[in-house]
């Protein structure tokens, strides 16, 4: 668990990390080799999981060799498929996404961001989001350095 005393609000605990596969950690395809060592890290006080239709038929052969459980649903109803994981975790749910069937997953999240990526995002996630960053890297990047989850969060 990723525990972020955050000034002027609650204390935000974090113990399941939901990432959207494609155009979030993924381009075109394929898993962003720069992610695979802060997943890991993450790893060892989260569980992590990546949640995705699988556009490419690809991702379990990118994933599973570094040990990130992925779950899969066919692509109509993705939106739904992806609220009813995040809601089975209860809270302390922290999710990462880009796309339309991303925000009813980030409206069942205690912290949800949003990814500005090569692939884009759809604008009306925002809405739905906490945070918006402009890569997966930065996203991983504020639970693995707290003083920055900290000062974009504090009141």
């Amino acid at each position: 668990m990723l525990r972020f005393e955050i000034p002027g609000r609650d204390v935000l605990e974090i113990s399941t990390l939901l990432l959207d596969y494609n155009g979030t950690i993924a381009r075109d395809g394929q898993l962003i080799p720069e992610l695979i060592e802060r997943i890991k890290l993450l790893q060892e006080d989260l569980q992590v999981l990546v949640l995705t239709a699988d556009t490419y038929g690809n991702v379990r052969s990118q994933c599973q060799p570094h040990g990130i459980e992925v779950r899969t649903f066919p692509s109509a109803g993705a939106a739904r498929f992806k609220a009813e994981i995040a809601k089975s975790f209860g809270s302390g749910v922290c999710s990462l996404g880009n796309g339309f069937n991303d925000a009813e997953m980030f409206d069942a999240s205690e912290l949800s961001i949003a990814v500005l990526d090569d692939e884009g995002i759809w604008a009306g996630l925002v809405s739905h989001a906490d945070i918006l960053v402009k890569s997966p890297m930065d996203g991983l990047d504020l639970l693995l350095k707290k003083d920055r989850l900290r000062a974009t969060l504090r009141t």
